[in-house]
Formats: C-alpha cells, structure tokens, sequence
C-alpha cells in the first residue's frame, strides 16, 4: 500500500502536464505534492526498518517468533510507522508554507520534491535545511541503523547453518528485501544528505527516477 501511495502521489499530476501541455500547478497543489510524498517515503523508510526486525525474529529466534510477533504487536508497529512519517511529512509542509517564492517560479523536476521547492525560495531556507537534516536524518537513519543491526545478527545465526542448502534459503528470504533497502536509502542519501554544490538538479531527477 505504500508503495502504490508513493507512486500515485507523482504520477498522475505528470501524466496530466505531459498530455495537456500545461506544466503549471497550484501552490497549494504543489504543497499537498510535497506533503504526501514525504509521508509515504518517510513510512516506506520505517516500514523497511521494521520488516528487517521481523525476518531477525524469523532467523534468528524463530521458536519464540508467533509468541512475540503477534497481530496486536505488528499492527502497533505499522500504527506508529504512520503516525512518525505523517508527523514527519507535516512538519516539512508547515515550514514549506513560511518560505516566500517571489511570484511565479520554475520547479527544475517532474514533481514538488521538498528539496528542489527549498531550493527556490526567495527567503532564508536555513530552518527547513536544519529540519531536513535533523527530523529527516532521523527517519532514515534510525530505520536505517535497525536493518544494519538486524542483517548483522541475521548473517551471524546463517553461518552457524551447517549445510549449504541451509544457508541459501536463509539468505534467499532476505534478498529481495535488502534489494529494496539498497535502492531506497542509496537515493535518499544520494539526494538529500549530500551538499547541494556536489551534485545537479538533473542528477536528482535521475535518481528520483
């Protein structure tokens, strides 16, 4: 579900300026742009930090898995997912709106990205680059740090497998999951936690892309 949200957040507002020719959009459109996308990359960033904790529990204890794993626990996890990324996301979106952008401006990318929309203000952005860093930093770093930890002690319990067969279907549960956390957080830092001078808007572009 919130990769479908991630996805329709961008795409149908694009496909509309590419079929009617008309690449405007509304301020109060492109604020809503940037509020739903940084919900849904903020919830995509916990979620991948709590599914690396579920496949640990599989792994690595997986005779007490059902006994701590339970429908009350996992719907507390996806609860407070929501909650920490909406909470995120509004916080951006609020001082989005205390930023003055001089009248008519060009949004160099397909969407509103928080960064790019920064990047054009008239006004001081020091506040929501502080924010970006410390709030944003947060949401992806402590996500980030509880996979490392989880694939850490994952990798550990696997070479204990004796046989090779093992091995491979412990490893092959968490492949596509550590493909995802590659891609995702590869170009999150790429974007985001990189000064502004050591790379171009079109190489944001492509990385979004």
């Amino acid at each position: 579900l919130g990769d479908i949200c991630f996805t329709t957040t961008t795409i149908p507002k694009m496909l509309v300026n590419y079929i009617s020719g008309n690449k405007e959009i509304l301020y109060i459109s492109c604020l809503a742009q940037a509020f739903f996308f940084s919900w849904f990359a903020g919830l995509d960033s916990i979620l991948l930090g709590s599914m690396a904790y579920d496949r640990y529990m599989a792994i690595c204890a997986p005779l007490h898995y059902t006994m701590i794993m339970t429908p009350r626990l996992c719907v507390l996890l996806v609860a407070v997912c929501w909650y920490w990324a909406c909470a995120n996301a509004l916080t951006h979106t609020v001082l989005l709106t205390q930023l003055s952008f001089c009248g008519h401006k060009e949004i160099p990318h397909f969407f509103c990205d928080l960064g790019v929309v920064i990047r054009i203000a008239c006004s001081d952005t020091f506040i929501n680059d502080l924010v970006i860093y410390t709030m944003g930093g947060l949401i992806a770093i402590i996500p980030f740090m509880g996979i490392l930890i989880s694939y850490f002690h994952i990798f550990v319990a696997v070479l204990k497998i004796p046989s090779a067969y093992g091995k491979w279907k412990a490893f092959s549960t968490c492949g596509s999951h550590l493909t995802v956390v590659c891609l995702f957080y590869g170009t999150i830092i790429t974007v985001y936690f990189n000064p502004t001078s050591t790379h171009t808007v079109q190489q944001d572009i492509a990385s979004a892309v």
